[in-house]
């Protein structure tokens, strides 16, 4: 395969290579119009050859985008060019397309590699990974088993070193996390292979780690006001608004997760008791939690006038018909959203406002009360203590408090 092409080579032979993966006409058109004003712009400045120097200085003098445009903020009539650039400079470099998002239901195992990823599919759930851990990690597989596909390669024997660093180039414009994600399962499924025969060397060994030490952002959280005005602004009167009112005051009040809300079942509840007890979905660590007060007025008022009559065990399910529970990959990202807008909270850009920040919420609240880091894993349900260390971040108040003046130091020096 050659590395240098002339650019109008090279748009062409990107072009057959995207009518050959049957994209879609409108998809072939836009993109054939894009590479046309590259290669003009490539004359007009007497370059021959694509690299990802020429992209970067076309995106920029065209569209405004700087040298980082993959991680920083673009403007909307940019996203064709970014992706006309991506494609040439991936088709250079790997001779493939890279189909970066991919949304299938249903994935299809090429044939060279269906025997090994089923064996490790398998072991994963020996291991008990939760299904959203599997479902992310067997996603980040598959991407690399595409490229592999699309390298022509017939078998994962014939993985070569390099094969694997052009791979790991070829992720480079995602997130930092993100890399380390992909790096960490190549690298776990890699040391598979060989341990289970697949391949004669421990390839694991050649995938790159991550020196750069990454500090754990500190955690989104929301104002007692702000959550106050949310739940105010919820319709309870509705049996929308009674569902959903019950949902955010268990994940607002008790710190429960989106998961096992979905997974709660009429029989977790203990009205003699006044308590909750469930399985957590993450930890496989059985958590009993109180039914406050408000609580349980509010799953009480759910379950006698909005829940429909259906069959199924979950206390939380669709009010349309069929009333079933909610679906394995839903969030309930659109029922915090939903009320944010009608309460007319902003939401600051970088600033995540989804269920889990009412976890982060309650656990800022509950250290500024005082409450021990152990009590607050406990409420929480972590596992490890670390986990609720970056809570510390949070308590703005408790920081102030530790900070030194410069004045008394001196005083003392």
């Amino acid at each position: 395969m050659e590395t240098r092409k002339l650019i109008d080579e090279l748009a062409a032979e990107v072009i057959t290579e995207l009518e050959r993966l049957n994209y879609a006409y409108n998809t072939l058109c836009g993109l054939r119009a894009s590479f046309k004003r590259i290669c003009a712009f490539a004359r007009d400045r007497n370059v021959q050859f694509f690299s990802e120097d020429f992209g970067k200085e076309y995106l920029k003098e065209k569209y405004g985008c700087t040298i980082d445009y993959y991680l920083d903020t673009f403007p909307k009539k940019a996203e064709q060019a970014i992706r006309s650039v991506r494609l040439l400079g991936d088709y250079q470099l790997h001779g493939v397309v890279i189909r970066r998002i991919k949304k299938r239901k249903g994935y299809m195992k090429p044939p060279q590699f269906e025997k090994a990823l089923t064996a490790y599919e398998k072991e994963c759930e020996s291991n008990d990974y939760s299904l959203r851990g599997m479902r992310t990690r067997l996603q980040r597989l598959f991407f690399f088993v595409d490229y592999l596909s699309l390298r022509k390669v017939m078998g994962f024997s014939e993985i070569t070193p390099e094969i694997i660093s052009d791979y790991v180039i070829s992720i480079c414009p995602n997130h930092e996390k993100s890399i380390a994600s992909i790096l960490t399962t190549l690298r776990v499924f890699l040391r598979f292979l060989y341990l289970h025969g697949y391949i004669k060397e421990d390839l694991s060994l050649s995938m790159p780690k991550q020196t750069k030490y990454r500090y754990p952002a500190v955690p989104s959280t929301w104002e007692p006001d702000e959550v106050k005005r949310m739940l105010g602004a919820i319709d309870r009167a509705s049996p929308v608004g009674k569902r959903d009112y019950a949902i955010l005051l268990l994940v607002a009040k008790l710190g429960i997760r989106a998961g096992d809300i979905k997974a709660l079942k009429l029989s977790d509840l203990n009205w003699t008791s006044k308590t909750i007890t469930i399985t957590q979905e993450k930890t496989k660590v059985e958590v009993t939690y109180p039914i406050l007060h408000d609580v349980g007025w509010a799953l009480i008022d759910y379950l006698q006038h909005a829940r429909p009559v259906c069959d199924t065990p979950y206390i939380f399910v669709r009010l349309n018909a069929p009333f079933e529970a909610f679906g394995e990959n839903a969030n309930l990202h659109n029922i915090i959203t939903k009320y944010t807008r009608l309460a007319g909270i902003t939401v600051p850009l970088g600033k995540r406002h989804g269920l889990h920040s009412l976890r982060h919420s309650l656990a800022s609240t509950l250290l500024e009360q005082g409450a021990s880091l152990a009590v607050i894993s406990e409420i929480l349900g972590h596992v490890d203590s670390k986990s609720t260390s970056v809570y510390l971040h949070t308590d703005m108040k408790g920081l102030m408090s530790c900070a030194l003046d410069p004045e008394e130091v001196m005083l003392h020096d």
